[in-house]
């Protein structure tokens, strides 16, 4: 038997090892230097003497982390820390969840899950510290939504504005980001399966003023149990989508 392919086999591992240590190298390099968002990072030549490889393996490193929005090349100009954003995220889940062909609400409701937990958790500290700026906010929200929704008219940027508007609040710049990253693959898989939006503005209008009211009352159980029946209806409405009820 040959030893050509087991020899391959070891080299593609070795060079993918390899891969790997720049990538974290230039992630430390980033990390140690402190360098934000936007900032330049050193060229090609220099990370090739820094690190002491070839500019191969610096450009296809730079590529890896490129696609996990670490770094940002701009060609012609240089490379600079990326935004380090959730898109990646996003993106992978969205792939994992369409994946899941035989059973698309199974796959779907990890997602929901995910992101029930996290808000009914985060809606007992909204609940203890919201005040009347944010109220107020959240009172136009569900205004337009109660208007639309006399309308017949669906309202899904309203109900994620409503969403963001709510852990505002919290001061914590990942909630909103991790919230917005769960939101966009429901709605990227939602939009490629053909699922039609909400079938009951007033049902989900109804919700979201429940979930004030408690909120207005500095009621924290009642926003929990508010926040609960509001996914509750989500998931009815993703489980019916699945089965072809519009």
């Amino acid at each position: 038997m040959s030893e050509e392919p087991r020899n391959t086999r070891q080299a593609a591992a070795g060079e993918r090892r390899v891969g790997t240590q720049i990538r974290r190298d230039v992630m430390q390099l980033i990390l140690d230097r402190r360098l934000p968002p936007g900032a330049p990072l050193p060229t090609e030549a220099e990370l090739m003497e820094s690190l002491g490889v070839s500019r191969n393996s610096v450009r296809e490193a730079l590529k890896a982390l490129q696609a996990l929005d670490i770094v940002e090349i701009r060609h012609g100009y240089g490379t600079y820390v990326g935004q380090a954003s959730l898109t990646p995220l996003v993106d992978g889940l969205t792939f994992r969840t369409l994946a899941g062909v035989a059973d698309d609400h199974a796959a779907l409701t990890e997602i929901l899950q995910i992101r029930e937990v996290l808000e009914e958790g985060l809606i007992r500290r909204v609940a203890d510290g919201i005040g009347d700026d944010g109220l107020a906010r959240l009172e136009s929200i569900v205004g337009r939504m109660e208007g639309a929704a006399r309308a017949g008219e669906a309202f899904p940027d309203l109900d994620r504005t409503f969403h963001e508007t709510l852990y505002d609040t919290l001061g914590n710049a990942l909630v909103p980001q991790l919230l917005a990253a769960f939101w966009n693959v429901y709605h990227r898989v939602a939009k490629v399966r053909g699922w039609t939006s909400d079938p009951a503005p007033a049902v989900t209008a109804c919700r979201h003023r429940d979930i004030l009211t408690a909120l207005r009352a500095r009621d924290v159980a009642g926003a929990e149990r508010a926040m609960a029946d509001h996914f509750r209806g989500i998931e009815a409405r993703s489980g019916q989508a699945t089965l072809g009820v519009r």
